[in-house]
This record gives C-alpha cells, sequence and structure tokens, in this order.
C-alpha cells in the first residue's frame, strides 16, 4: 500500500514558492535622443547655451581679425624687450622698447619670447593666436558662471558683447589678456578647494602683470578660511617661489634693477589715458597726496567689506582673525574648517577686484579686461531689478568705448562703478559654508 508524506504547512508555501517562475521586469522603452536633449536643455540650458556662444564668438572673433584693421600700440615695444632678453640682456633697466623700460615681471618675456618664437615676430599670426587665448578665456568665464548659478542662462550672452574686449586681445595684443587668463584660470582649482594648485597659477597671472595683485587681499581672506595656518603658509610659499624660479635669471645676475623694475608700485601714468579720474586736473592726478587718498580710500573698502560683509557670518573680521591666528593646537584649526561655497569664492574675489577698479587712480583701455568679465556676476549680486543690471552694464561699455576719454565719459563711468559698489553693498551676505562635504586638506 503506498504511503503519501504530509509537508508541514510552512515547507509546502517554501516549496511553492521556490518552483514559482519569476516574473520579467518591463522594460520602459527608450527615450528619444531629442527628447532627451530637449528635456536637459529646458532642466538645466545653461551648458548646451554655453557651448553655443562659445562657437558663435569663436566665428565672431574670426571675423574680426579677417576684417577689422590691426591697431599697432605695444606690440614693437614687446618685440624689442624680448630680442633684449633672447639676446642675453639681463639688466632690466637696460630691456627697454618704443614705450620705455620693460616694467613687467619675468612672467611676461617667457610668455612673449614664446610668442615670437611660433608667429616669429609677425602680427597676423600673433592675431590668430590671441583669437585662441580670447576663446579660452571665455570658455574659462563660461564655465565658473554655470558653477555658480547665479546670471540666468541668457545672461551668459553677456560675456560675448564687449565690443572693447574683442579689440584688446585680436586687436591690440595686450599683456593683459595672457595675465587676466591665467587668473581666470586660477578660479577653476579655486572653485573646488584646490588652493596650492590655484595659488601657483594665480602667481603664474602675477608673473605676467602685477594688476592681479588686486585680487590678493580676498583670495588670501579665503585660504584662511579653507585652510588652516600650515596650509597657507605652504600655499604661499608655492606662490613666492614660482616667482623666485621665474625671476632667478634676472636676480641672479642683477636683483635691484629686477625688483625695483618689475615690481614698481609707484608708477604714474600719463593723464591723458586715462579712462577715469580724467575729470581731475592733472596736477591734482599726477600728485601723491592724490594718489594715498585712492589706497586709503582702497584699504578701507576692503576692511569694510571684509568686517559687514565676507565675514559677517563669523563674526565680523576681528573675530574671524582671532579664531584662526589664537588657536593653540593644529586640531582646533582643523575643526573649525568647512568647505566654502563656490558663491562665496567667486563673489569676494570679483568683489576685492572692483574695489581695487574704483580706487585705481589710472584706467587705461587694455585695462578694462581687470573687470569686465566679472561685471556681469557682479551685476547680478545686486538687488537691482534686471532692467537696472542691464543699463548699468551698456553704460560701462560706453564710456569704455570712448575714444580719447572725455570729462563726462570719465565721471559717468566713475559713478557707475560706486553705484554698483553700493549695489554690492546693499546685498545681504550669503551664508559662506557649505552644509556638508569632506574638510579640504
Amino acid at each position: 500500500m503506498l504511503k503519501f508524506t504530509t509537508f508541514p504547512p510552512a515547507t509546502h508555501i517554501l516549496f511553492r514558492q521556490s518552483m514559482a517562475i519569476p516574473a520579467v521586469p518591463k522594460r520602459k522603452p527608450p527615450k528619444r535622443r531629442s527628447e532627451t536633449f530637449i528635456g536637459k536643455f529646458y532642466k538645466n540650458p545653461k551648458t548646451p547655451f554655453a557651448f553655443a556662444l562659445l562657437l558663435a564668438d569663436a566665428v565672431l572673433t574670426a571675423l574680426i581679425i579677417v576684417y577689422v584693421p590691426y591697431t599697432k600700440i605695444d606690440w614693437d615695444a614687446y618685440m624689442s624687450q624680448v630680442d633684449g632678453f633672447i639676446e642675453g640682456e639681463r639688466d632690466y633697466s637696460n630691456l627697454k622698447g618704443d614705450t620705455g623700460p620693460l616694467v613687467y615681471p619675468a612672467g611676461f618675456l617667457y610668455v612673449y619670447s614664446a610668442i615670437q618664437y611660433v608667429t616669429g615676430g609677425q602680427v597676423y599670426p600673433a592675431q590668430i593666436l590671441f583669437g585662441f587665448l580670447y576663446i579660452v578665456n571665455l570658455g574659462i568665464m563660461l564655465f565658473v558662471y554655470v558653477k555658480t548659478d547665479v546670471v540666468p542662462w541668457w545672461g551668459l550672452t553677456l560675456l560675448c558683447l564687449s565690443k572693447r574686449l574683442h579689440s584688446i586681445f585680436v586687436l591690440r595684443l595686450f599683456n593683459d589678456c595672457f595675465a587676466m587668463t591665467l587668473l581666470h584660470a586660477s578660479l577653476v582649482p579655486l572653485l573646488y578647494q584646490k588652493w596650492h594648485l590655484g595659488l601657483i597659477i594665480f602667481s603664474a597671472a602675477v608673473s605676467v602683470k602685477m594688476n592681479v595683485l588686486l585680487f590678493a587681499p580676498s583670495l588670501f581672506l579665503l585660504m584662511l578660511k579653507g585652510m588652516n595656518i600650515k596650509g597657507v603658509i605652504s600655499a604661499l610659499t608655492g606662490a613666492a617661489l614660482v616667482q623666485i624660479v621665474l625671476g632667478l635669471p634676472f636676480l641672479w645676475s642683477y636683483p635691484i634693477a629686477y625688483l625695483s623694475n618689475a615690481f614698481n608700485l609707484g608708477r604714474v601714468f600719463i593723464h591723458f589715458w586715462s579712462v577715469n579720474f580724467k575729470f581731475v586736473p592733472e596736477p591734482i592726478f599726477v600728485s601723491k597726496e592724490f594718489a594715498l587718498i585712492l589706497l586709503f580710500a582702497h584699504l578701507g573698502l576692503l576692511m569694510i567689506f571684509a568686517h559687514y560683509r565676507w565675514c559677517k557670518h563669523e563674526g565680523g573680521l576681528v573675530s574671524f582673525l582671532r579664531s584662526r591666528f589664537l588657536v593653540t593646537t593644529l586640531d582646533k584649526s582643523l575643526s573649525g574648517l568647512k568647505l566654502l561655497k563656490k558663491e562665496h569664492i567667486v563673489t569676494t574675489m570679483f568683489t576685492g577686484n572692483f574695489i581695487g577698479i574704483v580706487c585705481a587712480r589710472s584706467l587705461h583701455y587694455q585695462f578694462y579686461t581687470w573687470y569686465i568679465c566679472s561685471l556681469p556676476y557682479l551685476l547680478w549680486r545686486t538687488p537691482f531689478p534686471t532692467i537696472v543690471r542691464l543699463v548699468l552694464f551698456a553704460g560701462v561699455e560706453v564710456c569704455w568705448n570712448v575714444f580719447p576719454s572725455t570729462v563726462y565719459s570719465s565721471i559717468t563711468l566713475l559713478c557707475l562703478h560706486v553705484l554698483i559698489l553700493w549695489g554690492l553693498w546693499r546685498a545681504p551676505p550669503q551664508y559662506p559654508y557649505q552644509s556638508h562635504g569632506k574638510k579640504p586638506k
């Protein structure tokens, strides 16, 4: 007689589940490429729009090089100074051109020696090279603007609309173009808290032209926020080594001539070429008293913005510096570090430089490169309505395209600068730190 085994209820359920056929998951229909692109564009239109602007401006720059006549200003002087360097001259006081003795640090000589080697000293190939440099600079700035997400996507167009900026790059070939491109390149590692790399690139920019030091106070404050004191010292040491290495051939042979010419902070520019303060009588313009007034105004504005805006959330500048310098152990210094927001880094850097622009005794036409690329960002950091921001941008551009500058254009430019600075002051300070993230090394 056959006997049947009876399984317990729980075992029976497990057996039935093990014999069940697994369900096949339904596949979602693949998205069409056009739908994916359009969806991404509406979600974040800045990236594709930035690429489109880059391509369009590349075409525009090429057309300017081909059809707009070149104006020779400093090119011959640059080439004469480079010729002396290539021939073995190491005394800075003997490196001269049509515009006088060389007044830029050693990095300038290396850059323009390379340009002369590539172009043979000819203007047209150099224009093509500077055209590529312009596109590189624009690409860097578009990257910074997209990452910070302060300016609306259509506002990125303002970076491509400056007639004067195109002229400075491809029709004048000034060294300001290389200095500011390097400065803007240093912002990229700074956005990601790579302070040492950022300082090296920053120092390279200083070696091309000294105006980059207008960013130095803001950068130093950000370093104190983002690193401990040991890190700040090591980053500054790296930046100093860049200057020593680049200037070594001149420091070894004629150190006094190099330091006094390349790092001369007391230069007096010609009143006729000044775009700002043209309304100031020339005797006052060239006086030491006027220079000192502007210097004190510059330092005072930096201190006020640092205390009431950049360090507001740390209790003010004095409280912040005390917390950084009056620590007893390394662990305490590290414990207070947080990652900085990208917007705070860029806002502090651009605002500090703009304060220097407002207080500069003389702004020549090529000096427009010092802040035009940051102007849309700064305008969108003000509480002004959009129409006012656009009017201010257009007004600044018009003033810089008046040649030669007049009493009225220089007064208008100063008023526009002061109004923008007032808007930056009126803007509520944003919290500078990210809410999460690893501590910077």
